[in-house]
């Protein structure tokens, strides 16, 4: 693994008493004992690897200690089968085990994607251990795909449209055969220059590249891994989630974050986000509803059968109830910003982090911002 570590990076694999996880830490820093922590927590076909730059950010400050881990199927953490009639409760419940066995009292949070889920389901389980929350590009609190309208009104009982049968299955293929090239527009690296960062975006660094890609194809594949087992139904577009695998896990029918507004306790959050996210948006390119609205997909039963999942507008409304429940948050927008914000904008993701981690979010603190040059040093 020590070629696709960034000078400054060690790994060490944690032993927990539900599996062995992979934890990136600072040279020289022990993954355990006292004082405050940052945890990264990633998102779907990636790893820790897409946290390195800011938490080397972070080391610098010497003022908290930045841990990274590798989800269960993903990078050098054991490869246990995914149930997905739990949500993302497997994820969870082996954060709180990293957590335990660690030693941390209190964690700060950070999650991406998939990741910023996981996050949130550890911050309703266990509201106590979390000191504060930063949402980066995160999974709607109702899931992926099947769902609609800002309360996460689900289209179907049976989540027809989420789960594993969403998955482009060129790109299962790509990963399953560790395709390292950009000769298909489904290989993994010409997904992460299309969609995980925003074509108009910085350029990546031809060795940074290299190493997001070992980290997207770290991702095991099959049905208890990813995406997962796929059913047929009769509900258009034809597919619903299995019980089984990655995707899975976030369909509607197992996946609702939404009581976060019910928590006795609630830490601060800082919502970071792109205005250019292809990936989790009001109009995402990976929810089938939505490309049935395009003509990509035959057959599409209209907008008020099926419209697009406002993925956006429903964070941002189980925000607003937190925060008029007497919690706090701030939401960041990058312009011209994908789905990575800390990869495509590194300093101005640790500039808000920073800040966060100082002076976090208070009541009332719901209005949008979007950083001006002046903002970053």
């Amino acid at each position: 693994m020590a070629d696709v570590l960034l000078p400054g990076i060690t790994a060490t694999r944690v032993s927990t008493p539900r599996l062995t996880q992979n934890v990136l830490h600072p040279d020289g820093s022990d993954p355990a004992g006292a004082g405050d922590v940052v945890l990264f927590v990633h998102g779907n076909v990636s790893s820790s690897l897409f946290w390195q730059q800011p938490m080397l950010a972070l080391a610098e400050t010497g003022h908290v200690r930045p841990l990274a881990v590798d989800l269960r199927g993903y990078g050098d953490t054991d490869a246990l089968p995914i149930d997905a009639r739990r949500g993302v409760r497997d994820w969870a419940d082996d954060l709180a085990a990293l957590v335990e066995t660690l030693g941390l009292e209190r964690v700060h949070l950070v999650g991406w994607s998939m990741g910023a889920g996981v996050v949130l389901q550890y911050l309703l389980d266990a509201p106590q251990r979390v000191a504060s929350v930063v949402l980066v590009a995160p999974v709607s609190p109702y899931g992926f795909g099947g769902t609609a309208g800002a309360e996460g009104r689900r289209l179907s009982e049976d989540g027809a449209g989420s789960g594993a049968g969403a998955a482009n299955p060129a790109f299962v293929a790509a990963l399953a055969a560790g395709d390292t090239t950009a000769d298909q527009p489904t290989s993994p690296r010409s997904v992460l220059r299309a969609f995980y960062v925003a074509p108009d975006s910085l350029p990546l660094d031809p060795q940074l590249e290299d190493v997001f890609v070992a980290a997207m194809l770290s991702t095991r594949t099959g049905e208890d891994h990813y995406p997962g087992d796929a059913v047929t139904c009769g509900t258009w577009p034809g597919a619903a989630p299995g019980e089984r695998g990655v995707l899975n896990t976030m369909a509607p029918t197992v996946f609702d974050l939404s009581g976060l507004a019910d928590l006795p306790v609630k830490p601060p959050v800082l919502w970071v986000r792109g205005d250019a996210d292809a990936i989790v948006s009001d109009a995402s390119m990976f929810d089938l509803a939505q490309l049935g609205a395009l003509g990509a997909l035959p057959g599409w039963p209209g907008e008020e059968v099926c419209p697009p999942q406002p993925m956006v507008t429903q964070t941002r409304s189980v925000l607003d109830r937190y925060a008029a429940t007497g919690g706090a948050y701030r939401e960041v927008v990058l312009p011209g910003v994908g789905h990575s914000p800390h990869v495509e904008r590194p300093q101005e993701f640790v500039v808000a982090l920073l800040e966060h981690l100082a002076v976090p979010a208070a009541p009332p603190s719901n209005t949008p911002e979007t950083p001006g040059p002046g903002d970053v040093d």
